[in-house]
């Protein structure tokens, strides 16, 4: 039987710094320093964080974040932003991505390693499922949130948050709901869209028996033995590197800023999430173009999507045609060229002064 490593820490809640460090380090060590996968379970202390292509001055309400003592920061996986805590647990995966019993592609990763969550919340006495693009759901309301990256040929890294409880308030809040996202599947607030472990069960349950319950579900989906361990020198050393060059670097959180006043902005909830694109002309030529929302890619296939659009013809065609150039399957993941190219012709309108329109 294989044997996966363990990494487990929900006595004690970790910095934002610490606990994305740690992840991000996981996958890193399968492609690089020949460990097999690892599991990391561990509760954060309260904080919001919010998804890699997301402008984190839009999505949150900092100067609350500040006055409440909340940290934030920005996460190396897509998605949106999520309020995390001492009852929520964290969820790292480093895995292979030829692994037996995973899937191909971000959509077969999710459907994959939901199922190891559903079998989980059922061993609690919940049913959960799995609602693309990347939540659980039990009754129509959010129970977890997924989202995963891959940033290397080898290994990928898998995100998710398991409400085991939660503060509603106090995530409305500090959060910046776009109107888009408030009128997602028709609720007329976000909160109505959560539910908890607590809730679903009528009654607390310790952090223990929720991660317990995980495990045996990765052992049992796998047919693998998990061992507790620790991070050794070398991915000490690493996630050293990466809480000062990412999690405590004002650059890494603060990146994704609204652009320059005069771009447009071209919002559009799409099934692969909430676009925004960023666009500045000079005349009828795309000058500059950044592709943010709360989606799933990789920086690799971001940056080839912008640099396909910059200094080309901002007609539909030119547009689709650049983007189509370069465009494979889950490139975004739930995306196409179509509703890309709408994103941006929206973001394109707004940059018009209103002579520009009326011509």
């Amino acid at each position: 039987m294989d044997a996966w490593r363990l990494f487990k820490n929900t006595e004690d809640t970790v910095s934002t710094a610490v606990g994305l460090s740690i992840d991000d380090v996981l996958p890193l060590s399968l492609s690089t320093h020949g460990s097999p996968p690892i599991l990391h379970l561990y509760t954060f202390r309260p904080s919001a964080i919010v998804g890699k292509y997301q402008d984190i001055e839009a999505a949150l309400r900092l100067d609350r974040c500040r006055a409440r003592g909340i940290e934030f920061n920005r996460r190396s996986t897509g998605g949106g932003t999520v309020i995390m805590g001492p009852k929520v647990v964290a969820l790292g995966l480093g895995i292979d991505i030829d692994k037996p019993g995973l899937r191909g592609g971000i959509g077969g990763i999710f459907k994959t390693l939901s199922t190891v969550l559903i079998r989980a919340l059922e061993e609690l006495g919940i049913k959960a499922g799995f609602v693309p693009k990347n939540d659980l759901e039990v009754g129509g309301k959010k129970i977890a949130g997924l989202s995963a990256a891959l940033e290397t040929d080898k290994a990928i890294l898998f995100h998710s948050s398991l409400l085991v409880d939660f503060d509603i308030p106090l995530m409305l809040d500090i959060m910046n709901q776009p109107p888009l996202k408030m009128s997602d599947k028709g609720y007329n607030c976000f909160s109505q869209r959560m539910t908890t472990i607590k809730e679903q069960l009528g009654h607390d349950i310790d952090m223990e028996t929720v991660c317990g319950a995980i495990e045996a579900s990765f052992r049992d989906t796998f047919g693998v033995a998990l061992e507790g361990d620790e991070p050794d020198k070398w991915e000490n050393q690493r996630i050293q590197e990466f809480s000062q060059k990412r999690y405590t670097n004002p650059a890494w959180i603060f990146s994704h800023k609204h652009p320059r006043s005069h771009m447009g902005i071209g919002e559009l909830k799409t099934p692969a999430g909430l676009l925004e694109i960023y666009l500045s002309l000079a005349g009828n030529t795309i000058e500059h173009v950044i592709i943010t929302g709360d989606f799933f890619s990789t920086t690799r296939d971001i940056n080839l999507l912008e640099s396909s659009l910059k200094w080309t013809s901002s007609k539909r065609q030119r547009i689709e045609e650049n983007l189509s150039g370069v465009w494979r399957d889950d490139m975004i993941y739930g995306l196409d060229v179509a509703t890309l190219t709408e994103a941006i012709l929206k973001a394109k309108e707004n940059t018009l002064n209103p002579i520009q329109k009326a011509m």
